[in-house]
């Protein structure tokens, strides 16, 4: 499997949630090769907190194949997911977690604890780490020094 080639398709769906200011994580969903499913956050466009691009992923990939338990799937996200999505990830049953960046603050397969390979979950995906971790880690950043920009230029705005 070219893991470096669909972890492409997440970045792309990444950009399209940094061209829209939100904040630039994507994820698809692969079943036999093919994507089946691709999103990208949208908490602040939707105000939904539940928005994140690993649970709409899922979502879809259950409607498509008309199934929740998705072990033949492999889900490809741009970075480490959140204790929200490390539970949604067992509890759909995937077989293979794919992700770039890790996520020191609040990833949950790996930096804070490990939610999908705790064996004493009734299920535990395999999980691949750090693919095109460099870009996917730089997509946040550009993200989060353009939004202390715009939040600095605002600030020196309103006291004038």
């Amino acid at each position: 499997m070219n893991h470096q080639r669909y972890m492409q398709k997440a970045i792309d769906q990444a950009k399209k949630a940094m061209e829209i200011g939100e904040v630039p994580i994507g994820a698809i969903l692969v079943h036999e090769g093919k994507i089946i499913a691709q999103a990208f956050n949208d908490r602040e466009t939707s105000q939904n907190p539940l928005h994140h691009a690993e649970l709409m992923v899922i979502e879809q990939g259950s409607q498509v194949l008309g199934k929740w338990r998705l072990t033949d799937c492999t889900l490809y996200v741009t970075l480490e997911p959140c204790p929200m999505c490390a539970g949604a990830i067992i509890q759909s049953r995937i077989g293979r977690v794919v992700f770039g960046a890790f996520d020191p603050k609040a990833g949950c397969v790996g930096s804070l604890m490990d939610l999908p390979r705790d064996e004493r979950f009734n299920h535990t995906p395999e999980v691949i780490t750090g693919v095109l971790a460099v870009e996917c880690g730089q997509l946040l950043k550009d993200f989060f020094k353009e939004l202390r920009e715009r939040n600095k230029q605002r600030k020196n705005i309103e006291h004038k």
